[in-house]
């Protein structure tokens, strides 16, 4: 029988970033086609890649963002890339 562990009560470290063009934008919320940002932010449409790391495992992968980003909203949606 395999031995388990247990350590305790565990808060994972984790960041969300939208990364366009060398800027880095935080990320408060991931949804299935959509992201919520950090606020003030202007981009026309593109490529964007999303990082998401969570405590020392990182994963990143390329989005577009078919309406872009509007400064007027923290919501930016996403679709596949093209």
């Amino acid at each position: 029988m395999a031995e388990q562990h247990y350590y305790g009560p565990h808060s994972a470290r984790v960041d969300m970033r939208l990364i366009i063009g060398g800027t880095s934008i935080g990320i408060t919320h991931l949804g299935p086609d959509f992201v919520l940002i950090e606020p003030g932010h202007d981009r026309p449409p593109g490529v964007a890649t999303i990082l998401l790391k969570v405590d020392e495992t990182e994963r990143r992968w390329q989005a577009f963002l078919p309406q872009g980003i509007s400064r007027a909203s923290k919501r930016v949606a996403l679709s596949l890339c093209p």
